[in-house]
């Protein structure tokens, strides 16, 4: 399966050639939803090595709780978020609203992450829940 995507204004494309994504769930983390705009991002993860872009990436370093670097992906064109990539994980955790059309429309989310930054007003059970990042 080749999952390709780019950002609003089409200056970043990216394409992940895997069998499958490894983890398609909403991510309610504070950086998420900062990063989103929006109550929580819809991520796909796949294995780094996996990934290739093109366009003006810009990576912005942040810190995870775990106190590892994350960098979270934009265009330097749009602002659109591509992806976030958490420096001591062999995977990123690519936007979903950021792929194309008909890959997104396929996409099936079985997790949620981060539930313990779940905002109060979004409590229904989107997925099967973890407080925070699954082991």
């Amino acid at each position: 399966m080749v999952l390709t995507g780019h950002c609003l204004c089409k200056a970043v494309t990216f394409k992940a050639d895997v069998d499958a994504p490894a983890v398609v769930g909403y991510d309610h983390c504070d950086d998420c939803q900062r990063q989103s705009g929006s109550t929580y991002s819809l991520v796909v993860v796949v294995p780094k090595d996996k990934v290739t872009t093109e366009g003006p990436l810009k990576k912005w370093k942040g810190t995870a709780d775990s106190g590892n670097a994350v960098y979270r992906w934009f265009c330097s064109e749009c602002g659109s978020p591509i992806a976030h990539d958490p420096e001591a994980a062999p995977v990123i955790a690519l936007k979903g609203g950021c792929l194309d059309s008909e890959i997104k429309k396929e996409l099936k989310p079985t997790v949620e992450i981060w539930t313990v930054g779940k905002l109060p007003f979004c409590q229904e059970k989107l997925a099967h829940p973890f407080e925070h990042m699954p082991n």
